[in-house]
C-alpha cells in the first residue's frame, strides 16, 4: 500500500491539521529512504522490528535527540497500526521496539536577578502568614532541602550557636547544612510569632499553618508558585525550582561537586552531576556570545 493511503487517512478520517501530515509525511519518507539505501528494503510491509531498531540507532548515532527519535517511531507506528487495520499485515513489527528514554526533566533554576528581587524587593506581608511565607522560601533556597524535609523541619533542628540546621532526608539520612547569620535571626524572629499561633505550643514542627497546623505539601507548593511566579516567567516553579537553584548556583560559582552532593544529600554523585553539566551549558552559552571565534569567524 502505498503511503499517499496513510497520509489521506490521516486527512479525511482523523481530521489532521496539514502541519501535522507534513510532519509524519517527512518522518516516514526519510524512514523509507532509510529502508532502501542501507537495508535494501523497497517494500514497508517486508520491514521486522530488527529493520526498525536499526533506523533508531541510525538517527541517534547522528546526534538526534531522544524526543525526536521518539517522535518518528510514534509516526512509524501510527502507519503499521492503519495497514494492521486495512488488513495489508499480519502483525506489527514495532510491538517489539522500545523508544528511547527521554532525559529526566528538571526544573530551572531561577535566575539569581529574579531571586535578589524576590528577597530585597518584594513585600511580604507583616502578619504571621507573610514571615512564614517568607521564611519557606528562604529556606528552601538557602539550605536546598526538599519540600518534605522543610515540612518536617523542627525548631531543636538548629544549632544556633554553629548556624546549622540537622536535616531528616530520604530513607532516614541525615545531614548538617550550614546556613546565614540573617537566616539565624530570621527563624529566631520567626518563632517568636510562632508562639502567639493556638496550640502552637503542642506541635513539633518550625512551619505552621495560621491555625496552628502543620504545613502540608499543597500549600507549600502555593506559597513557592505565588511568589515565584511574580519575578520568573518559567513555568516549573514549584519548591524543587529553588533546590534546583541552590544547587547551580552552588556549582556556577564553583563548589565542588562532593560537596554540593553532601549538602543535598545524594546517595551518589550521579544524581548530582547534572548541575555541573548545567554551569558547562551556561559557559558554553557565554562563550558562544561573547568570544569572536566562537562562530568560526576568522
Amino acid at each position: 500500500m502505498k503511503l499517499e493511503s496513510f497520509f489521506q487517512y490521516l486527512e479525511f478520517e482523523k481530521r489532521f491539521s496539514i502541519h501535522t501530515i507534513t510532519a509524519y509525511r517527512k518522518d516516514l519518507l526519510q524512514f523509507k529512504a532509510y529502508l532502501s539505501t542501507a537495508l535494501g528494503i523497497e517494500q514497508m510491509q517486508e520491514v521486522r522490528h530488527s529493520h526498525i531498531r536499526s533506523f533508531m540507532v541510525e538517527l541517534i548515532t547522528e546526534g538526534r535527540e531522544a524526543r525526536t527519535v521518539n517522535r518518528k517511531l510514534s509516526t512509524i507506528k501510527a502507519y503499521y497500526r492503519f495497514l494492521l487495520r486495512r488488513g495489508h499485515l499480519a502483525e506489527d513489527p514495532t510491538l517489539k521496539v522500545s523508544a528511547p528514554k527521554l532525559p529526566k526533566r528538571l526544573p530551572g533554576a531561577v535566575r539569581k536577578d529574579a531571586l535578589q528581587t524576590l528577597f530585597n524587593k518584594t513585600k511580604f506581608p507583616e502578619d504571621y502568614e507573610g514571615k512564614r511565607d517568607r521564611l519557606v522560601l528562604e529556606l528552601l533556597y538557602a539550605t536546598g532541602m526538599r519540600r518534605s524535609e522543610l515540612i518536617a523541619l523542627c525548631p531543636e533542628d538548629f544549632n544556633w550557636a554553629q548556624q546549622e540546621i540537622l536535616i531528616r532526608g530520604k530513607g532516614g539520612k541525615e545531614r548538617l547544612v550550614p546556613i546565614g547569620k540573617s537566616l539565624v535571626l530570621e527563624v529566631q524572629d520567626f518563632l517568636k510569632r510562632r508562639e502567639e499561633l493556638p496550640g502552637a505550643a503542642q506541635q513539633k514542627p518550625l512551619l505552621l499553618t495560621a491555625k496552628g497546623k502543620p504545613m502540608y505539601p499543597k500549600l507549600v507548593y502555593n506559597i513557592v508558585r505565588k511568589y515565584l511566579s511574580a519575578v520568573s516567567p518559567d513555568e516549573r516553579l514549584g519548591p524543587h525550582a529553588l533546590r534546583h537553584s541552590f544547587a547551580t548556583h552552588l556549582s556556577e560559582n564553583g563548589a565542588e561537586l562532593n560537596a554540593i552532593k553532601a549538602l543535598l544529600g545524594h546517595s551518589s554523585l550521579a544524581s548530582t552531576q547534572v548541575y555541573t553539566h548545567n554551569s558547562v551549558e551556561r559557559l558554553r552559552a557565554v562563550y558562544q556570545q561573547a568570544h569572536p571565534n566562537a562562530k568560526g569567524d576568522d
